[in-house]
């Protein structure tokens, strides 16, 4: 995420969803000192957070986000869930699955950003907004 962070070059960054904080750590240790943290028109947003809710972060982050701004997703993958049967999901995730799968889908069709869903960790979607 560091790389991504310095091709990118944020001056104001958003995260939602701190669990740990390390992606937070992450974002702040690889922006210019100039950076600013604050609400308006964000270069970068990283997404964390609870899953049935990323829709609606994902609409507003349309908003908070300028165009050609990057926005990420984690856990779009769910374990590598979402490519599997659902008879082959243990109960415990197959209602992560559905979320992710869903969202995964509407990203897929939204015309207002560019995708590219990577398998790392628990899978990570980079969106740059485009319209």
């Amino acid at each position: 995420m560091s790389m991504l962070l310095r091709m990118v070059n944020p001056k104001r960054t958003i995260e939602i969803g701190v669990y740990t904080g390390y992606s937070l750590l992450t974002t702040a240790l690889s922006t210019p000192p100039d950076a600013k943290k604050e609400e308006g028109s964000f270069d970068f947003a990283f997404v964390d957070a609870d899953k049935q809710n990323y829709g609606n972060y994902h609409e507003r982050l349309m908003k908070l986000v300028k165009i050609g701004g990057v926005i990420v997703y984690d856990n779009t993958l769910w374990g590598g869930t979402v490519a599997k049967p659902d008879g082959e999901v243990p109960g415990c995730k197959r209602e992560g699955k559905v979320l992710a799968a869903e969202f995964n889908r509407r990203i897929a069709a939204d015309n207002r950003v560019e995708i590219c869903l990577l398998p790392l960790g628990d899978g990570i979607t980079i969106c740059r907004r485009i319209s």
